[in-house]
Formats: C-alpha cells, structure tokens, sequence
C-alpha cells in the first residue's frame, strides 16, 4: 500500500498547497491518545442506557450482540481506508477532501453535508439525554410541562439542563483544541473504568436463565433489524479525520489509523459486552418498558441503589464526552466546508488568540440548542437518520480511495467498504424491508437536504481558488 500512500500524499499536497497558511491558524496540539478518545468519545454515547429497550426489542440479547459484533467487523476496512485517507489528507474537511480529488463539487458537498448531519445530530440527542438522566436523580426535573412533541412532554428545568451543558461545551470548545481534549481523555477513561466496575460486579450476580429469548424474531431479522442501527452507535471513529490539522508537529502519520482501529475495536467490545451483562443480570423482557432498563437490571441483581448511581455515574461521563466529541468534528467540518468555498466565509473565521473555528462553533452550539426544543421525541428518529448519514459518507470515502488506490489490495478493500456502506443505506430506505424509514425520518432527512441546498453558495473557479481549492 506504500505505493498508493505516496499517491496519495501527491495528490492531497498539490490540491491543498494554496491553502497551507490558512491550515496552519488551526492549534497543533493532539495525540494518538487524544485521537482515540475523540474517536471512541464520539461514537459511544449513552444509547446503551437511554435505548437499552430497543436495542433488546429489536434483537433479543444474542440478536443485539451478534448484530453490534458484525456491524462493527463490517467497519473495519471502511476504518482501513479513512485510516489511508487521513494520514495522505490531513484536513479537516475529510469526506469532502477525499471525494473532491475524483468526484465533481456537488458530489463533495452533497457528501460532507451528509456527515455533518451524521455529527451535529448527535449533540441535540446528547443534550436532550442528559435532561431524561437527570429526571431519573432529581424527579422534580419531570415538572413545569411546556408542550407535547409525538405524544411526549417537553419539561422546562430539562430544557434548562440541556442548554447549561450546550453552552459549556460550546465555551470549551471556543476556548481551545487542547482544553476540549484534555476534558475529552478524562471523561472518555473515566467512563470505562466506571463501566468496567459495575458491569463485574452487577454480572458476578445474574445468571444465564435470565437471557432468553435470545431472538425476538427470527435469527436473520433480529440480527438484521440490530445491524440497521449500527451505523448510528458506531458513528465517530471516522471524526479523527476531522481534527487532522489540529495534529502535534512531531505525530506519526501512521498514528491515525491506530487511533482509528482501535476507537472501532473498543467500541464493538463496549456494546457487545453491556448488552450481554444487562440480560445475564436480570430477565431483561420482564423490565420492557421501565426508565432506563440497564440501570433497572443491575439493580434488580444486586438489589443495591448505589449500583445505579454508578451506572448513572458513568453514563453522564459518557454522554458529555460523546456531546463533545460530535461538536469538535461537526465545528470542524463546519469550518472546513466554509473554508473551501461551499458556505458563506463567515464561517470559516479562526480565532486569532484561541486559534479554534469561533464562528463555527458557535453555531454549532446555538443549532443544537435550537433542536433541543423537540424534546425526547427526537430520540429514535435520530438514531434512524444518522445511521443512513454516516453510511453515506463512508460509501462516498471508499468510493474516492477506489479511485485512487493503485494495489489490488487496497482496491479490494475500497470495494468491500463500498458494499458494506451501500448495504447499510439501503436496508434504511427500500420500503416493505423491516425496519425502513417511516414519516419522521424522511421528513427530518428531507429539511436537512433542503437547508444544505439554501446554505449552497456556487462559487466561481477564482472564488474557489481563492479558498485554497484547484
């Protein structure tokens, strides 16, 4: 693969060479360690507590394990080639950069408009999560009732909540890279230790009479009905990409595909690994139905309350590093796609002292705060939406680095990510198959593609050379 690696490289440095200076304003701070929790931090959030339930419903245990290991593995070589990709074309465009040096604009556009939907979305669901956490400790959270969105309150003090986490994060983030990383390593390892503790303890107590049934419908159709929103919770490895230009001067190029196998290795085992201890603890169909069923399983097994608040513990480390972690890359890709011509300029501004995307993060924060007012409802449909987003993004990466790769080897993994991308599109949007996009979805997938064709801005080829593109 050396070969096509230095093809790349050529390719990347000539179509970016115009726009070094601008790449350079951005602060060169991260490691590998700060890449993998970015990685990891984004992709797991707290679905394995909010949406513990349909996860179960959907699969059974050994339908939502073996659904998560297979999506996962089918990840690795799209993890191969974004690994490729980012170490050729640091920036912080990513999909956009990588589709741009084989496909025509609309193309690239179409694509970096997709990942970002597949990034920022996740910070409104992480924001409405931490309100429905909090309602679980403090129960007067669930008072003052302001309206109803899908059949489901939206309540006054967890708006409060949410907002107070957006604005924190978006002050981080302005801030700067470093303190944004420093606070995503803490919370991303604070977070497993915490899950390594409670899932020992509260599976030391259950039993394997408590896991059936293993399949809620026929084997393929769990397994199925689970893989479909795999997309959605493995969502994030790939955000390395769009941090690449914030790199240490000294980092290895070849640390970012480390970073990247291993945020996509931990991520299967997480997810594996807590749906297997939730129905090992407890008969997991007799708690369908209760708040936050994971919490509700362990505590059935040890009858204890102080297991819960660890649990609880760990998901609120989990949820603000995942809110984080999706507002770098989503600010990122913002300021990238601005800075190459496809959005207005404004945002594309760089702080001149804190040396960080302003402009786009403060829409980034005032957007999420925004979506936030639709309450729980968002929930479900947002898992459906950024799955079929990611997906996308990932089919349009590997179809780019099939362009260009020039060993058999490096082709065949192009195509095999290609499929597994395309698969994953598709069993979301072909009617009659189970588990297809219904209403909601095609409606929230519809006002994006709306807004992103107002927020075009069709430049001349001097206005896009000018933005550092050839």
């Amino acid at each position: 693969m050396a070969r096509s690696h230095h093809y790349l490289q050529r390719i990347s440095f000539t179509n970016c060479s115009a726009s070094s200076n601008q790449v350079t304003t951005l602060a060169r701070q991260l490691r590998v360690v700060d890449y993998f929790t970015l990685g990891w931090g984004t992709m797991v959030g707290v679905g394995w507590l909010v949406v513990m339930d349909d996860w179960l419903l959907r699969g059974g245990v050994l339908g939502g394990v073996v659904g998560f290991a297979i999506g996962g593995a089918l990840l690795l070589p799209i993890g191969y080639v974004y690994g490729q990709l980012v170490s050729a074309m640091p920036d912080a465009s990513g999909e956009v950069a990588y589709t741009a040096q084989v496909f025509p604009r609309g193309v690239s556009y179409a694509t970096g408009w997709m990942m970002l939907l597949a990034y920022f979305i996740v910070c409104p669901w992480e924001a409405v999560a931490i309100g429905r956490i909090g309602a679980y400790i403090f129960p007067i959270l669930n008072s003052i009732p302001l309206y109803q969105i899908g059949g489901r309150a939206v309540f006054l003090p967890r708006l409060v909540v949410g907002l107070a986490l957006t604005a924190l994060l978006t002050m981080l983030n302005y801030r700067g890279i470093r303190l944004a990383a420093s606070f995503q390593n803490w919370t991303a390892f604070g977070t497993l230790a915490l899950f390594v503790i409670f899932v020992s303890f509260g599976a030391s107590r259950g039993s394997a009479g408590n896991l059936p049934p293993l399949f809620t419908h026929s084997k393929f159709v769990s397994i199925f009905l689970v893989l479909q929103i795999v997309p959605y919770f493995m969502t994030g490895y790939e955000s390395v990409g769009k941090a690449a230009e914030e790199a240490n001067p000294e980092f290895g190029r070849g640390g970012f595909f480390i970073a990247i196998a291993m945020a996509i290795v931990v991520g299967i085992a997480f997810y594996c690994t807590i749906i297997a201890a939730v129905a090992y603890a407890a008969p997991w169909r007799q708690l369908i139905g209760t708040n936050f069923l994971t919490a509700a399983a362990f505590q059935r097994a040890t009858g204890s309350q102080w297991i819960v608040r660890l649990i609880l513990a760990a998901a609120l480390l989990s949820l603000v590093k995942c809110f984080n972690g999706n507002f770098v890359a989503s600010s990122r890709l913002f300021f990238a796609m601005s800075r190459r011509g496809m959005l207005s300029a404004k945002f594309s501004e760089v702080h001149p002292v804190n040396h960080t995307p302003s402009t786009a993060v403060i829409c980034v924060g005032i957007a999420t705060a925004v979506c936030m007012f639709l309450g729980d409802a968002i929930l479900v449909p947002i898992s459906e939406v950024g799955s079929v987003a990611s997906a996308i993004g990932w089919l349009a990466a590997c179809a780019g680095y099939l362009r260009i790769a020039q060993r058999p080897t490096g082709r065949l993994i192009a195509v095999i990510g290609a499929c597994v991308a395309s698969a994953m599109v598709l069993m979301k949007v072909i009617p009659g198959i189970p588990g297809n996009f219904h209403s909601y979805e095609w409606l929230a997938l519809s006002i994006w593609i709306v807004l992103g064709v107002a927020l075009l801005r069709r430049g001349t080829e001097v206005g896009l050379q000018g933005a550092g593109i050839n």
